[in-house]
């Protein structure tokens, strides 16, 4: 949303108000005619399958995968200087 309207695509694609989810998002203006999204103009879709890749409110936790290291060939590498 912008001062002339709906900035996004077309002159007839019309941005649509916030959902719930997006509450607490660093994206979210204030306009007279309500709160818009500054980077997708149809904020629902973005949280149909799941989170939004937009939102700066919401963390996603990674976990981080421990390999198991042969200690032989380690040894073997450690020798070697590698």
């Amino acid at each position: 949303m912008n001062k002339t309207g709906c900035g996004f695509g077309a002159a007839s694609e019309t941005c649509h108000t916030i959902v719930e989810q997006c509450e607490g998002c660093e994206r979210i203006h204030d306009w007279p005619g309500g709160r818009y999204c500054k980077s997708f103009a149809k904020p629902a879709n973005k949280w149909k399958a799941g989170v939004c890749n937009f939102a700066t409110h919401v963390k996603i936790e990674t976990t981080k995968v421990t390999k198991k290291v042969n200690p032989l060939k380690a040894s073997k590498k450690a020798a070697k200087g590698l």
